[in-house]
């Protein structure tokens, strides 16, 4: 099967054995999450934790288009954690990532990683009110989401399982993107960066603290703040709820 692979100039010494778990992902490595559409897997190299994430093959049409058209969710991956981390913007190191091809365009593909260590993700702070900190944890994290709106980053999956929080020793606490592959890098306006917020919880209470940050970030109204990002969520969440009572309309009718 032909493939296309690039690995980071500094990690040379361990490509062979990357390729050799790529190669044999389904019987190697831990694996630490597996859904309908993708699959992670972590496994110790050298004095590295690799995470490598497997996209599955894609409908045949995106098939097509991911050969000819668009870069593959690997490839977008692996070049976005890299323009992230010249923005400053924290997300897991990109070490390489591999795209395999059929008859008709792209099958599998892979993007590799290190395995980032963290403490929790947002969804921790929306089933657990009493985390330790969690208040102050949201500002911070509201801050980082500011950091990296101003760096041009529209970030279309910020949604409560796609940050990685660390807490460091000092107190303070590191951010950490994943699930790169859907991004836009702009000037983002006043409503987009809003918006951005509008997939995070349903928790209103979480979003009075994170608008009460933000407006202080850019020097707005909190009030007038508050309401434009809630109306961005109750609109979010009627598309959703829309779409997932279609889903199972259809499911039904099968």
């Amino acid at each position: 099967m032909k493939h296309h692979f690039q690995i980071q100039e500094q990690f040379k010494s361990i490509e062979r054995e990357i390729l050799s778990f790529i190669d044999n992902f389904d019987n190697e490595g831990e694996s630490i999450y597996k859904g309908t559409r993708n699959e992670l897997k972590v496994k110790p190299i050298g004095n590295l934790k690799v995470n490598i994430k497997r996209f599955k093959k894609p409908h045949l049409v995106n098939q097509i288009a991911y050969r000819w058209f668009r870069k593959s969710k690997a490839e977008r991956s692996y070049l976005f954690a890299n323009l992230l981390l010249e923005k400053q913007v924290g997300t897991p190191l990109p070490l390489a990532y591999q795209v395999n091809f059929t008859s008709f365009g792209i099958g599998k593909s892979y993007y590799v990683s290190v395995q980032q260590a963290h403490d929790l993700t947002y969804r921790e702070l929306i089933h657990n009110p009493n985390y330790p900190n969690r208040e102050k944890i949201l500002r911070a994290f509201t801050q980082f989401t500011f950091h990296f709106h101003n760096q041009g980053v529209f970030f279309l999956d910020h949604s409560p399982g796609n940050t990685l929080i660390e807490i460091k020793q000092d107190g303070t606490y590191g951010f950490y993107l994943v699930d790169l592959n859907r991004m836009q890098f702009k000037v983002l306006t006043y409503e987009e960066r809003l918006r951005n917020f509008a997939r995070l919880t349903p928790k209103k209470e979480m979003y009075r603290i994170m608008a009460d940050e933000y407006a202080k970030l850019i020097q707005k109204d909190p009030k007038q703040v508050f309401e434009q990002i809630w109306s961005e969520v109750e609109a979010f969440r009627t598309k959703f709820n829309k779409k997932h009572e279609l889903k199972s309309k259809l499911r039904f009718w099968k």
